[in-house]
């Protein structure tokens, strides 16, 4: 369900009073993950370390991530950067925020995909040429109300069902547009991902890398940040939230 993303959203002084995450169960970080690397599947330029830039890190760079669009539809009317010159400042940021993470350029894969235009049955064509059984499959949870992250969770859940990989959902815009204990959110799938104070730091780091997002790209309303501090505080927490099948 696409879900306008408008207003302040949810305040994070409210997610942070929640006391459900301290009972979430820990997601295992075994043996079997660290010697097959997970594959993150990023919607858009910084999508992949928003949702687990921390569990990234602690993964020591042992990841591969997937870049499905530039983000070029970011600001669709900028006064300042057309869109082939946005898509190129993404995916350069792409690069520095990553390997703030540990994250090596040659494990990072731009799949091209149009921002606002995922192609579906395309995505999971080559997803599905990526995975293998028992693999871990990153991504966007399919109800995140954004309409790009949900088509790449649809497109990783149909090709995780096709290989046995195993399809780990995290939410982006959900903290925006839910509450806590929203009932369209599955909660009772959630597992909380505990960072480590270096890990932690390096998400927020990595986060900052993407200027284009986090500042103005000018004056010019069209040009306002798309990340401003009162949704940046949604992603500074101790813990990263992911949902299990």
């Amino acid at each position: 369900m696409v879900r306008p993303i408008v207003d302040a959203g949810t305040d994070e002084s409210s997610w942070r009073a929640w006391p459900a995450p301290a009972g979430w169960p820990v997601l295992a970080l075994d043996d079997g993950v660290r010697a097959v690397p997970p594959l993150v599947v990023a919607p858009h330029p910084d999508d992949e370390v928003l949702g687990v830039g921390g569990l990234v890190a602690m993964l020591a760079g042992g990841v591969e991530i997937a870049v499905v669009t530039d983000g070029e539809a970011s600001h669709p009317d900028s006064t300042v950067h057309p869109r082939a010159t946005l898509a190129a400042i993404r995916r350069a940021e792409t690069v520095t925020a990553c390997g703030l993470l540990g994250v090596a350029p040659t494990a990072i894969d731009h799949l091209g995909h149009p921002d606002g235009g995922v192609d579906e049955a395309a995505l999971a064509e080559a997803l599905t040429g990526r995975l293998t059984p028992g693999r871990w499959c990153v991504t966007t949870w399919r109800g995140d109300g954004h309409p790009d992250h949900e088509a790449v969770g649809r497109a990783a859940a149909t090709a995780c069902r096709r290989t046995g990989a195993i399809l780990l959902e995290f939410p982006v815009w959900t903290w925006h547009w839910a509450r806590p204990d929203h009932p369209d959110v599955p909660w009772h799938r959630a597992r909380r991902i505990d960072l480590t104070g270096p890990a932690r730091s390096a998400k927020l780091a990595a986060v900052d890398a993407f200027r284009s997002q986090v500042l103005p790209l000018g004056p010019a309303p069209a040009d306002a940040a798309i990340l401003p501090p009162n949704v940046l505080a949604r992603f500074a927490r101790p813990y990263e939230t992911v949902f299990v099948p």
